[in-house]
């Protein structure tokens, strides 16, 4: 299976519309991909909480079409990433978009645990309930989102509803970089599954992002990482370990709790 993670770097002066479309570009320069992951909160930056409001969108809204659209173009299964979502009675989510290789939107997931310690995305949005996991050809893709990458409980219902491979979109910031890197790696350890986190670059309301977009295996063993700046980071796995290693070292079935 081949997968796309694409850091992209978000930074003022670019305009939602025109980054809108840049990623829609790289998403479908990744024809030949199985999937293709995005970052959080691509549309705004994950901590320019005073632009939520204004760019929030409907469900379905410019985002949506542009990413559904580029999917089918690129034939492949499309994570795009959350943007700012604006419910009917008007609530705020953080919301990821998953689409099919023919631009159907199969899945979305509103962010469970919000960041900002009673700031921030904490008061700004609303809390998702429920866990998504997506039935891909060759694995199940369980959706979680930044922040959520520090709750091990959530990874627990995500394998327990059949996940393995776990997709963490994030605006992950440079401060704690080293924070992303191993709970990437212990998501992917305990849990036996591979992780595909996809970070930003660049820097979201005067917060340097983190970039290091990661791809890890079930033994925790890194199979990819980018850099810090705008980058595609593409590689190849064999979801098929992921059963293999469940067998050779069952440690799931010896919890407890």
């Amino acid at each position: 299976m081949r997968a796309s993670l694409i850091q992209i770097a978000v930074e003022e002066g670019e305009s939602v519309e025109s980054r809108r479309l840049r990623m829609a570009s790289l998403v479908r320069d990744q024809a030949g991909s199985d999937l293709v992951v995005l970052p959080e909160l691509w549309t705004t930056g994950a901590f320019a909480f005073e632009e939520f409001g204004s760019a929030a969108e409907p469900l379905r809204g410019p985002t949506h079409e542009v990413m559904a659209k580029a999917a089918s173009d690129a034939g492949a299964w499309l994570h795009a990433g959350s943007i700012p979502e604006r419910a009917p009675d008007g609530t705020l989510y953080n919301t990821s978009l998953v689409f099919s290789p023919t631009g159907e939107s199969v899945a979305t997931y509103r962010k469970i645990h919000r960041f900002g310690f009673d700031k921030g995305e904490a008061v700004l949005m609303g809390r998702g309930e429920e866990l998504v996991t997506v039935r891909l050809p060759d694995t199940t893709l369980g959706v979680a989102t930044c922040y959520d990458l520090r709750f091990p409980e959530l990874f627990r219902g995500l394998v327990d509803a059949g996940a393995e491979t776990l997709v963490i979109p994030a605006g992950w910031p440079e401060r704690r970089r080293a924070h992303w890197t191993l709970l990437a790696r212990a998501r992917a350890v305990e849990n036996q599954a591979f992780v595909l986190a996809c970070g930003t670059a660049g820097t979201h309301a005067g917060v340097p992002q983190a970039g290091h977009s990661i791809v890890v295996d079930p033994w925790g063993e890194v199979l990819a990482e980018a850099g810090a700046g705008e980058e595609v980071l593409t590689v190849e796995f064999d979801p098929g370990k992921v059963a293999v290693t469940r067998e050779q070292f069952p440690a799931l079935k010896d919890r407890v709790l």
